[in-house]
């Protein structure tokens, strides 16, 4: 049977546990695999862009937002503002920088994002981030890591379902297979981020 749904991936791990009574909870254990899947994902698939209008000290992350990679202020030229820590920006904030100006510094306070210097105009900004990993549910029946990995949905909710297995000897193999497809994941990602073609560069004359 192939996983490339919810409802077949709910039927695949119902195969593998081999207990009717654990059916009612299958789908707890897709939703603490891919809260898991978050923690220890960091893939080209889940960058993502969202802009936003930077008006103030604080803005708003976007719902899905895991960790920062980049963010530039469309200004003409592009402006790159710098992440740092909260306690680098008090820091900077109150030695370093005037009260408002262009953003230089960003970071992340709480559910917020905090800028230092405070905006002196409204300035677009566009933030270049991980997101999460959009769940899987009866609605959503299906996302790219899924539709990718299926192995990684299986063996990762059957890893979830150990506390009420206890001492099956099937755990140990289930997580052995978890752990093999995270770091598949994460090589063929590497191998994808670089260039395999060397670039060509034309030599100058004269």
């Amino acid at each position: 049977m192939a996983i490339d749904s919810y409802s077949t991936l709910k039927s695949g791990i119902a195969d593998f546990l081999n207990r009717s009574d654990l059916t009612s909870v299958i789908p707890t254990f897709i939703s603490l695999s891919e809260a898991k899947f978050n923690r220890v994902l960091r893939t080209r698939q889940m960058i993502k862009r969202a802009t936003a209008t930077i008006d103030t000290q604080y803005f708003a992350m976007p719902a899905d937002f895991l960790e920062a990679k980049k963010l530039v202020l469309n200004t003409n030229p592009v402006s790159v503002v710098d992440f740092a820590t909260p306690e680098y920006l008090d820091n900077q904030r109150s030695t370093t920088y005037i009260a408002s100006g262009k953003p230089r510094l960003f970071g992340v306070v709480g559910t917020q994002f905090e800028v230092v210097p405070s905006p002196d105009s409204n300035y677009t900004g566009e933030l270049t981030y991980y997101a999460k990993i959009e769940s899987l549910s009866d609605s959503t029946t299906s996302n790219w890591l899924l539709a990718y990995a299926p192995d990684l949905y299986l063996y990762g909710a059957l890893v979830q379902a150990a506390p009420y297995l206890k001492d099956d000897e099937r755990i140990a193999t289930w997580g052995q297979f978890y752990t093999a497809a995270i770091d598949d994941i994460v090589v063929a990602d590497q191998r994808a981020s670089v260039a395999t073609t060397p670039v060509v560069r034309a030599r100058s004359l004269g």
